[in-house]
């Protein structure tokens, strides 16, 4: 049974959601600020925190600061609905995925499985992304799906759940443009919604952790309104 870790103040949201997360077949705890939600988070074992940004005393962005220094445990934001700052700094800090609020239970669950597909390895059958658990190899660049670990360079390469989707779909048509909507249902399933900035938030960040080339650009080349491209030596 996947656990969940539920970190919201609004105790009567908490209870809701609790109540549906429970019949939907998940084990869920629930715990009312952000303190106690990062503390709880890297001391046993979750196979997702769903994370409110809005919280007394410790915010959700700290707390997921504070997860993120020791744990890769996959985290859904719940973000104030149209605050798209909040959104990208989650994103940008770690956060697999958000959701607005008010959301509904239902939608709240499809998410959650969806960021469980992915970080367990287990695509939706219409997603080309899963392939097996062979090894892919691209240069420097080392991705087992099986164990959803990365080496880079020879040395482990850490990744959110959702950078290693998003790098295996690049990975996988390395040296090819690969446009965003395509990116967006290959590592995601879902068409990609206007305005969402998701895809180019998690890139900068996979960006930053491989580097640079010895040319001095970047592994990852973006062509604006198009999409991106891994770059192969």
């Amino acid at each position: 049974m996947n656990k969940v870790l539920l970190v919201d103040d609004d105790i009567d949201l908490t209870a809701m959601l609790s109540q549906y997360l429970v019949r939907e077949g998940f084990d869920v705890h629930a715990v009312h600020d952000g303190e106690a939600g990062a503390l709880e988070a890297v001391s046993r074992p979750y196979s997702i925190v769903v994370l409110d940004i809005m919280m007394p005393r410790v915010s959700g962005i700290e707390a997921l600061r504070r997860i993120r220094s020791t744990s890769q445990v996959p985290v859904l934001m719940l973000t104030a609905r149209g605050d798209n700052i909040d959104r990208i700094v989650g994103l940008d800090m770690g956060a697999d995925d958000y959701v607005p609020k008010p959301c509904t239970p239902g939608e709240l669950v499809a998410r959650i499985r969806a960021i469980l597909r992915r970080t367990e390895g287990r695509e939706p059958a219409s997603t080309p992304v899963a392939s097996g658990a062979k090894q892919l190899q691209v240069g420097p660049l080392i991705l087992s799906p099986g164990s959803r670990s990365a080496t880079w360079q020879g040395r482990p390469l850490e990744l959110t759940g959702t950078e290693f989707t998003l790098l295996e779909v690049l990975a996988r048509q390395a040296g090819q443009l690969v446009s965003k909507q395509d990116i967006s249902l290959q590592a995601f399933g879902q068409p990609l919604a206007r305005f969402d900035r998701r895809i180019d938030v998690h890139i900068s960040s996979i960006r930053q952790k491989l580097g640079l080339r010895s040319d001095g650009q970047s592994w990852i080349e973006s062509v604006r309104g198009r999409g991106y491209q891994l770059l192969v030596d």
